[in-house]
């Protein structure tokens, strides 16, 4: 039947357009309330699926669902496998290696305990379901770590055992499914084995050949920049497809392990890939997570008694933290971050998709209790993604394992001007690292108590042995302008183009020497250049804090000190915001401002003392 025929069906393009933007307005919502961004797209996608019936997949798509889901999945995974960078894992290798090749045997048992004697599974789909709860959904744990913001560490290890253990665990529910077959003699062992090691086989051999391929193409010149993307696109979805003609599933084992290889390829062109990559991976994730929700069925959760709280329960409480505490037995993780790990496995996308697959299979084998394992799956997800999604973020900071609630200023360069900015700013309570690769540039700095790298900012050093994750504001403020456009432009991606500025440069009128917006940070202090503000420090111009009152606001503050350059201020929530204009921001009471004073407008009103706490 064409879907223009049925009753009530939106048009394809209509109901992806619905997803795309229900989506991405989920993720937008959720930065501006500053609430996780997975829990609100799974709310919009029952709210128009089952509840209001506006969408339903498998009627709106029809055929198409089941491919659509598979290939965004394939491409999730494998932008995860393009995250997974030998060289930046180093302090937290042992760590993923236990989790994978302890961790993943280790929770397939366990999970598949908890499914026999929690949820009452028999066996057989114990052991299927059981694999598929390997996984810890990389759908999930991305959106999380970006609003969460952990330390180094301990993202790595969820990230990595995210990425890693997906694949794993569709083949480990291959091949629980394979010894099923074999047990009720729809097929041998040694065919049911053969099978799957060919098929495994042809995975890991189709991504390292795709893989190394690709890079030596881009390397030696053999694809143009601007077709770079489709390629590996077209290559992309290309292995993922003959992978799973092959065996079923190992599709994703093919594509992680080529996005892996690319990772660690050294092409000058990643970083491009990565970020396409990543923007491409949003949208899929915002688009499947509507999908699965909207495509949820309530009468099949009738089915679930009070054997699936017991079966949540136990998978979250009792079967994660096992699998991981076990695991890190020796490894050398700090305690705090194995209590982090253990109590946080979110699933995703990936296990509903597996599951319902092998739930069709094993019921078609005769196993009724299969029928159970689609909802489980759902509830299991729905369950996971609402507890981590409030819960990591405050959790992780009991711990000490992430940002402050008030990050703070990233300033490159070391000068007298950065160094009076930064006391400044200490005095007000604002968390302050100041970078520079000359040592000495850093010496008043240091007297002065302020924490300082010396090194560059941009060096695999400074990303290895720096906790950036206390920080959302980039300030650069060297005497190169060249290369503060460099840091700016560089660090843009991951901080926010919004919040990255950069001193003025000091040739910007002449053609020759003017940059394109695209490049470099933000203004702020009315365009004030590196030599501008060292020549009125050294006039015995001085920062100085001051706080907005009823009486005494934007206006009053602005007609009394029309000589300072207004640098940032604090709003009374504690957010730091630059600032270039004083005619771009309002004056809320309560806000402190800081600037750059000269000393005639010294007459005692404004202290540089930090302001009194209420």
């Amino acid at each position: 039947m064409d879907i223009e025929t049925v009753p009530g069906a939106l048009s394809p393009v209509i109901a992806i357009a619905l997803v795309g933007g229900l989506g991405v307005g989920s993720q937008w919502l959720a930065w501006r309330l500053r609430m996780p961004a997975i829990v609100l797209m799974l709310l919009a996608g029952v709210v128009i699926g089952p509840v209001l019936g506006v969408l339903d997949p498998a009627r709106d798509f029809g055929p198409l669902m089941a491919p659509i889901i598979a290939i965004a999945v394939a491409i999730i995974l494998f932008e995860g496998g393009l995250t997974l960078n030998f060289h930046k894992l180093r302090d937290a290798a042992i760590g993923v290696r236990r989790l994978v090749f302890v961790g993943a045997p280790l929770g397939w048992v366990v999970s598949a305990l908890s499914l026999h004697y929690g949820a009452g599974l028999t066996w057989s789909s114990s052991w299927v379901f059981g694999g598929i709860l390997i996984v810890t959904g990389p759908t999930v744990i991305a959106p999380l770590l970006r609003t969460a913001r952990l330390s180094r560490r301990p993202a790595q290890l969820l990230q990595w055992e995210a990425i890693v253990n997906d694949p794993l665990g569709a083949m480990a529910a291959v091949l629980a499914f394979e010894v099923v077959l074999v047990l009720n003699a729809a097929e041998t062992m040694g065919s049911a084995l053969l099978d799957l090691a060919i098929g495994i086989s042809a995975a890991l051999a189709l991504g390292l050949a795709a893989g190394y391929g690709l890079a030596a193409a881009f390397r030696r010149g053999w694809v143009p920049e601007f077709m770079k993307v489709s390629i590996l696109f077209a290559l992309l979805v290309g292995i993922f497809g003959i992978s799973d003609a092959v065996l079923h599933e190992s599709g994703l084992l093919a594509v992680t392990v080529m996005g892996i290889v690319i990772a660690n390829a050294n092409l000058p062109s990643y970083e491009e890939l990565r970020r396409f990559k990543e923007h491409a991976t949003i949208l899929l994730v915002s688009g499947v997570f509507i999908l699965l929700a909207a495509n949820l069925d309530f009468a099949a959760l009738e089915l679930l008694t009070w054997r699936a709280a017991i079966f949540l329960a136990l998978i979250i409480f009792v079967a994660r933290p096992v699998t991981v505490l076990v695991s890190l037995i020796g490894s050398g993780v700090p305690w705090r971050e194995q209590v982090l790990v253990a109590f946080t496995g979110p699933r995703g996308v990936v296990l509903v998709a597996v599951a319902g697959l092998f739930a069709e299979r094993l019921l078609a084998l005769g196993f009724e209790d299969a029928a159970l394992i689609g909802p489980l799956a759902f509830v299991l997800v729905a369950a996971t993604v609402v507890l981590h999604g409030f819960t990591l973020k405050p959790f992780a900071r009991f711990l000490g394992l992430a940002g402050a609630g008030n990050p703070g200023v990233l300033i490159i360069g070391g000068s007298p001007w950065t160094t009076a900015l930064a006391e400044a700013l200490v005095k007000a309570e604002v968390p302050i690292l100041m970078t520079d690769p000359n040592f000495g540039h850093l010496r008043a700095a240091r007297a002065a108590g302020i924490e300082t790298y010396s090194g560059d900012i941009l060096s695999e050093g400074a990303e290895q042995r720096l906790e950036l994750i206390s920080y959302a504001t980039v300030l650069a403020g060297t005497d190169n302008d060249a290369y503060n456009t460099l840091v700016a432009t560089d660090l843009a991606p991951e901080f926010g183009r919004e919040n990255v500025f950069q001193v003025a440069r000091a040739k910007t009128e002449s053609l020759r020497h003017a940059l394109p917006a695209t490049l470099g940070g933000r203004p702020f202090a009315h365009g004030a250049t590196f030599d501008e503000m060292n020549r009125h420090i050294a006039e015995g111009w001085t920062f100085r804090v001051t706080r907005l009152t009823e009486e005494f606001g934007l206006e009053a503050w602005s007609a009394k000190r029309p000589a300072s350059h207004l640098v940032a201020r604090i709003l009374p929530s504690g957010e730091f915001k630059m600032v270039n204009d004083i005619a771009d921001m309002r004056g809320v009471p309560d806000t402190r401002l800081i600037a750059l004073r000269p000393p005639e407008t010294d007459d005692g009103v404004i202290s540089s003392q930090p302001p009194a706490k209420a």
